[in-house]
């Protein structure tokens, strides 16, 4: 059981392959839900180098801040590599296995879980087929992170807690243009 005096707020990194797309939207969608009870990090396994721009311009439509975000590997995040890094409560994959990708695994002892849908950044099509796979990924993020920072963390034993995490990362959210 995460106990509410360990320490507050509980630090949560999102990863995927690349850190360009997916994990930098559910960094910015957690840093804002979840302001004060979680801080959001991202990393990629084999990172890009730099953000998508169809995730930056998304981001910046709905008022996130976005100069401080930036395309990093997960070494910065892994405690024998950085001793400055933050101690993790939790790790949430959000690479797509359907698609073929390689998901990272996170070493040590954050409770952790996979939230995996699919790439916008491999969209093709038109500038509007391109601007809808991000706004579906984030619609995704944004319904299951939600639904994270409501669980009663402090109360749900690891084994509870843990099924939840799973269960998260099945839903969907509302398919676009059912708003």
């Amino acid at each position: 059981m995460l106990h509410p005096e360990k320490k507050k707020p509980f630090n949560v990194l999102f990863l995927c392959t690349g850190n360009s797309a997916r994990s930098i939207l559910a960094e910015s969608i957690m840093n804002r839900v979840g302001a004060g009870k979680f801080k959001a990090y991202s990393a990629g396994s084999m990172p890009a180098g730099k953000v998508n721009p169809y995730a930056i311009t998304l981001l910046q439509k709905l008022n996130y801040p976005t100069d401080q975000l930036r395309s990093k590997p997960w070494d910065e995040f892994a405690a024998p590599n950085n001793p400055e890094a933050p101690e993790l409560d939790f790790v949430f994959t959000v690479c797509d296995n359907a698609a073929g990708e390689v998901c990272p695994i996170w070493p040590g002892q954050p409770m952790s879980a996979h939230w995996g849908l699919p790439d916008p950044a491999a969209a093709l099509g038109s500038e509007a087929e391109k601007t809808l796979a991000f706004a579906d990924a984030y619609r995704m993020l944004n319904n299951r992170i939600s639904i994270f920072v409501n669980l009663p963390i402090t109360s749900l034993d690891t084994l509870s807690l843990q099924k939840r995490l799973d269960d998260i990362g099945k839903t969907q959210g509302e398919p676009a243009g059912t708003e």
